[in-house]
């Protein structure tokens, strides 16, 4: 039986478009046909079951009994559970999976770990790493400069960000590109996966009457998205699998 996966989704600062992430995850496990569950711990709102209610659970992250509903179901038959952390519990997070012995079971090889890192643009981003970087041992490290919300990056001397980014070992760099605001803006209303508003089907998988235009800047954002995650091999994370996935969002 292949190994469990695990994706933690985070950062120690809000507003870094990390839900946005967490959508793009789902979506591209599941153009590659890998079962795929999220747990939204955005308690009690949760923004990630807003566009994924299927497959997504909220729960809170602190307590002993959401943490079991997470990690003792992590064999029960599919393969990557996505973890998307509340805004500034990122480090509690992995402190956490720390001292319910997860990230001694990642380091021993019984499940794969992976964590993306959503930075933002300030000095304070850095120092977040530096503090992640103690929890790192057994598991992928992600650094994720995520664009969407027109973030400005790296006005800080490149010498001091590498500094910082090397205290990781074999940490991978991503980036999320912009996507056109009103695109962006009409996926959120449509309250849909941005699989469904490309195919224009609403919740349902019913037919929609979503812009042509707008379709087709998502699109092509979302092409640029899995082509990153295509060239970071993610599907390797679960044995294989798939294809070039980035064309697939073109697909219907």
């Amino acid at each position: 039986m292949a190994k469990p996966v695990v994706i933690v989704v985070g950062a120690d600062k809000g507003g870094v478009g990390k839900t946005t992430v967490s959508r793009t995850l789902l979506d591209y496990f599941s153009a590659n046909n890998v079962p795929t569950r999220a747990f939204d711990t955005e308690s009690p709102r949760g923004t990630l079951k807003r566009f994924h209610p299927e497959i997504t659970q909220i729960v809170d992250m602190t307590t002993t009994a959401d943490q079991m509903k997470i990690f003792d179901t992590l064999n029960a038959g599919t393969s990557v559970t996505v973890i998307d952390v509340r805004a500034g519990l990122l480090s509690p997070a992995l402190a956490s999976l720390r001292d319910i012995g997860f990230l001694d079971a990642a380091k021993a090889g019984q499940i794969t770990f992976a964590v993306f890192h959503i930075l933002g643009p300030s000095i304070a981003s850095l120092d977040e790493i530096a503090e992640t970087a103690n929890f790192m041992q057994g598991a992928k490290y992600y650094l994720v400069k995520n664009f969407i919300n027109d973030t400005q990056f790296f006005q800080w001397d490149q010498a001091t960000y590498n500094s910082y980014f090397h205290r990781i070992k074999d940490a991978t760099e991503l980036t999320i590109p912009k996507l056109n605001e009103m695109a962006y803006e009409q996926v959120e209303v449509s309250s849909v996966p941005f699989l469904k508003f490309v195919a224009n089907k609403g919740t349902n998988d019913e037919a929609a009457n979503y812009s042509f235009v707008l379709r087709g800047y998502v699109r092509h954002w979302l092409a640029n998205v899995w082509s990153e995650f295509d060239r970071i091999k993610l599907t390797d994370l679960v044995g294989g699998g798939g294809g070039k996935s980035s064309t697939r969002s073109g697909e219907k």
